[in-house]
């Protein structure tokens, strides 16, 4: 299948294009900069030069595959909207997955699945609207998907490197926010790209959050960091006002307790996560 991609260059685009090519789809890949250019050729993608604004480039690019998978973060609701609907316009009934987030879930109250109720912190409120009029093209013939991603982990292990595992090594001791009990929805970067590659099959309007199903505790996961610094049992709590200083909006979805299964992706996708012991991969054991 020939392949659209928004986001290839970054944390889960390489991976995401690498699966993609892997299962012999071939890719053409949204790339702003010669670098990023530079990176998805290297994946073995076509780099397609323009950026999420570039509306023409997504629909053109859209309408030449037979499927897209929309990756990149885009600076506001309103920007990602008017790219989704550039390459759903594109597409046609060819499959659009699109991507969201479990952070729209808030706190959990227990295993909970896509039925969830929407419970937002404000840095991810924007989705609501976006996502319903995505999900909406399958009333007018359109194939849309939509992959919710937990918290990632793994190879470059962006989020938790930059918010944990640097500031940790700057100050002998890394963070968690609170008592540190609540827990996190984690999926490894390579299961969530397997996840795309299998999102290509699901049925119009079909909504499917990508989860390990392993929930740790916050605390937990800043244990197995620090380990994998060099500062093996030093932790320590910080305030959710104090995260928010030095952590920004983040902060907030770092608090949320959120437990998810990926029951309906095992179902109706026959997608499994391999990776089943993120506090090994996040202490550097794996």
């Amino acid at each position: 299948m020939k392949i659209f991609l928004t986001g290839g260059s970054g944390y889960i685009g390489k991976a995401t294009i690498s699966a993609l090519i892997r299962h012999g789809h071939t890719v053409e890949a949204l790339a702003r900069t010669d670098r990023a250019a530079e990176t998805v050729a290297s994946l073995g993608a076509t780099p397609v030069r323009g950026g999420l604004g570039d509306l023409g480039v997504l629909n053109a690019a859209a309408a030449r595959a037979e499927a897209v998978v929309h990756l990149a973060q885009a600076e506001t609701g309103d920007e990602d909207l008017a790219a989704a609907t550039a390459m759903q316009d594109g597409i046609g009934t060819g499959t659009y997955v699109h991507t969201g987030g479990t952070w729209v879930y808030g706190d959990t109250d227990g295993v909970v699945d896509e039925t969830a109720p929407w419970n937002p912190p404000s840095l991810v409120a924007w989705r609501k609207p976006v996502e319903d009029a995505v999900l909406g093209r399958a009333q007018q013939g359109g194939r849309p998907v939509l992959v919710r991603p937990g918290l990632l982990y793994g190879g470059e292990n962006r989020l938790i490197d930059v918010f944990y595992a640097v500031p940790g090594k700057e100050a002998g001791a890394v963070p968690y926010i609170g008592d540190g009990a609540n827990r996190w929805a984690l999926v490894h970067i390579e299961d969530i790209a397997e996840l795309y590659a299998a999102a290509l099959r699901a049925r119009p309007g079909s909504v499917y959050v990508g989860v390990g199903g392993v929930n740790p505790t916050a605390k937990e996961c800043s244990l197995a960091v620090a380990r994998s610094v060099g500062l093996d049992g030093k932790v320590a709590s910080i305030t959710l006002d104090r995260a928010r200083e030095r952590m920004g909006p983040v902060a907030d979805a770092f608090a949320l307790d959120q437990q998810l299964t990926p029951a309906r992706a095992e179902a109706e996708l026959g997608w499994t996560p391999a990776h089943t012991d993120p506090l090994a991969v996040l202490a550097g054991e794996e």
